[in-house]
């Protein structure tokens, strides 16, 4: 069946106000003032909240699914992109049908319907990968992708959008826990431990790599386990994550049908007057210098494209050593939402060196 555009599928009373929505300004909210609003979860404060949200999550998703209908090269019109636009023109119809946020009950069952909206957009990112790899096995291989400054640019607001929404509702939600993790407030720890994040996500890498070949190199970390610094917990799990796992796929391949030792994946977590920094460095042979310019793009990756094994949109969330090429520009919109940055070093015939920069002086 061929898909309907989103003028069919909604009413037209719907698509106007999507476009209304979506030319109104959206507010910034800083890591600083999430943390200190937050600190004091009352009543009052979970009302302004989620009255703060009524209005400004239908901005923000507005504006992506007027994105969604106009990509260039056709990439609007694949199956798995037109599945995310109708999840956020549902998500759109879903916010601008609650009405106002007067007391506390209205603000409780507005939490519960952000919440469900955050579990429909779970699968946001793996089905845009997938619409891009649709895009992706259509075109002339000739196509040097890097140069598709349109699609990195459009995916780049995009998926910088996801973060920043996903942080929203969920910062929000978390406020209503009655018995908070110590330190932490809402999404935010207020003593994160890089080291201990760091442990954690090479641990989840190792385990994908063991799935995958067999085996799985060794991961030293090296930095003070003690040091801790206000940051998103799961922000850095997943920068590190994606990094480890590209290191560690990158060895094991390199040393598959070799003798000798294999070289662990390093870690290191610095602690310096303005940044927070961390490296990881791998011996897993690196990539060309004609290749780095490619590794922030979408439609670049030297793995296997899964899309040959998962075609079918609801495998979309199979978790594979590589391959769909969001990992790395993902990370890097991680880093850069608060004030970081990301950036690879390589030595061909050697390896590789990742470096997540997170800045100390703002970091709250």
């Amino acid at each position: 069946m061929a898909a309907k555009k989103a003028s069919e599928s909604f009413s037209k009373t719907l698509i106007e106000e999507v476009h209304k929505w979506g030319c109104m300004k959206q507010t910034g909210v800083s890591l600083r003032y999430m943390m200190e609003f937050g600190s004091k979860p009352t009543q009052r404060n979970l009302l302004i909240s989620g009255q703060f949200l009524h209005k400004e999550l239908p901005i923000r998703i507005a504006r992506r699914a007027i994105e969604l209908e106009s990509l260039p090269y056709g990439l609007s019109e694949k199956p798995a992109v037109l599945k995310v636009r109708d999840w956020y023109l549902d998500s759109f119809r879903d916010l601008r049908s609650f009405p106002e946020i007067k007391n506390t009950n209205d603000e409780r069952e507005f939490t519960q319907m952000i919440k469900a909206i955050k579990v429909r957009h779970n699968n946001v990112v793996p089905m845009m990968a997938l619409g891009v790899q649709q895009l992706k096995k259509g075109m002339d291989p000739k196509i040097v992708y890097e140069d598709l400054d349109e699609i990195h640019q459009f995916l780049d607001r995009f998926y910088m959008s996801r973060i920043g929404i996903r942080m929203l509702i969920g910062q929000h939600v978390e406020l209503h826990n009655p018995n908070p993790p110590l330190h932490c407030v809402g999404y935010i720890h207020t003593k994160m431990s890089p080291v201990e994040v760091a442990q954690n996500a090479s641990e989840d890498a190792r385990c994908i790599c063991l799935r995958e070949y067999g085996s799985a190199p060794e991961v030293n970390i090296y930095g003070d386990p003690k040091f801790t610094f206000p940051y998103v917990p799961t922000h850095l799990h997943l920068m590190v994550f994606e990094l480890v796992k590209n290191s560690l796929r990158a060895v094991q391949e390199r040393y598959m049908d070799s003798d000798g030792v294999v070289p662990p994946i390093r870690i290191i977590v610095a602690d310096g007057i303005e940044d927070v920094t961390i490296k990881v460095s791998d011996e897993g042979g690196g990539i060309p210098r004609s290749g780095l310019p490619k590794i922030f793009t979408y439609l670049y990756s030297t793995a296997r494209n899964p899309l040959d094994e998962y075609s079918d949109l609801g495998t979309a969330d199979t978790v594979t050593m590589a391959g769909y090429g969001y990992g790395l520009p993902i990370s890097r919109l991680y880093a850069r939402y608060f004030g970081g940055d990301l950036q690879i070093i390589s030595m061909e015939g050697y390896g590789e060196c990742s470096l997540l920069w997170f800045d100390h002086l703002n970091s709250c």
